[in-house]
């Protein structure tokens, strides 16, 4: 009698943990046999639609012991299913990407076997399939899946920490010129699209603040002082606050006068910007499809109609701010940073002045 061979696992479940798969809009776990009784007799159980839901609630019924964990890719389930649901959703995806590449390496192997060369080599491979940049982030990850690993109590010591450098991709070094931005400015607009996105550029140019950041502020954090912040990319780190108060001669005043007037109306917590419909840019997972679709037109609407020829993107802007404050310090504070090594690598891109030596 031939036994069955084990039914391949579909492309989107593969970075999932161990008998998990995504269907018909849910997470669901497919219950091992004989344990069906601790799943309400079900085969397979529905966890939830989102997947933080469907961590919390696998997490809480399985109680899982940390001290079983042998290899690494059960150290990638718990980090998935503890660690992965706290950060932004972008990060979520990341994560699940880099398991499902990582997991057909390292996913067999005994948590103590892992070492400094394994890291090494895997890197040189991905660098050549996936690229630099994604090579690393998938080393960064290892890394911490073994930091965890430590803070669990499976291994004494992180093998990787202060033991594998990886170099970094060239930070981005594109500086939008004035003229450029005055191009953006006073191209016509013929529709509501063109009209926010101006208006944003204005406000993002004057605040220097992320995209979600400013998607995210609400008429309530207006206030009599000024604008006040906390930057969701170091709420759990930092905590950081900001209060960006409003200029003697009310220009920033002004351009959050020109975009409340842009229809709809909004009252009360109402959301700075807001769609056509009267919703936020910004979804329940954090992402802001509906705006990046709205400024990819307007850079296209830009580059046909006026003289700018290379495309900018909206990150970009917050480099121009930085670049343009008086000083390094200065710049770091108005872009919320807790050093400023960040703001002089990625974000402070004119070039440095010098006179001639003369001898």
């Amino acid at each position: 009698m031939r036994c069955a061979m084990p039914k391949k696992r579909l492309p989107a479940n593969r970075s999932l943990p161990k008998r998990w798969r995504f269907k018909h809009g849910a997470y669901r776990y497919r219950v091992p046999p004989g344990l069906e009784s601790l799943w309400e007799g079900k085969q397979e159980f529905t966890l939830g639609v989102t997947y933080a839901e469907a961590c919390r609630v696998w997490s809480e019924r399985l109680n899982r012991d940390g001290r079983s964990l042998q290899t690494l890719g059960q150290v990638m389930d718990r980090y998935l299913l503890e660690v992965s649901p706290d950060k932004a959703y972008k990060s979520q995806q990341s994560d699940q990407y880099n398991m499902q590449k990582l997991r057909p390496v390292f996913g067999h192997m005994p948590i103590a076997s892992i070492k400094p060369r394994h890291a090494y080599k895997y890197h040189d491979l991905a660098r050549q399939k996936h690229g630099l940049t994604a090579a690393k982030h998938a080393i960064q990850t290892l890394r911490h899946l073994l930091t965890k690993a430590v803070e669990w109590g499976l291994i004494n010591r992180n093998p990787l920490l202060g033991q594998v450098r990886i170099a970094s991709a060239p930070a981005r070094d594109r500086l939008v010129e004035d003229w450029e931005i005055s191009e953006a400015l006073t191209m016509r607009a013929n529709s509501r699209g063109p009209v926010v996105a101006k208006a944003y550029m204005r406000f993002k140019l004057m605040t220097g603040l992320r995209r979600n950041d400013i998607l995210s502020l609400s008429l309530v954090d207006l206030k009599d002082d000024g604008i006040h912040v906390q930057p969701s990319k170091t709420r759990k780190t930092t905590g950081k606050r900001l209060i960006i108060e409003w200029d003697e001669d009310g220009e920033l005043k002004k351009v959050v006068d020109e975009i409340q007037a842009i229809p709809p109306r909004r009252i009360g917590h109402a959301p700075l910007f807001v769609t056509r419909q009267g919703k936020s840019y910004v979804d329940e997972q954090g992402r802001c499809n509906a705006f990046d679709s709205l400024w990819q037109r307007f850079m296209d609407k830009v580059l046909q109609t006026t003289k700018v020829v290379n495309r900018f993107q909206e990150r970009d802007l917050r480099a121009k701010v930085a670049s343009e404050s008086g000083s390094l310090q200065e710049a770091s504070e108005r872009l919320g940073h807790a050093s400023t090594a960040i703001t002089q690598r990625v974000y402070r891109r004119k070039p440095v002045r010098v006179k001639p030596l003369v001898r």
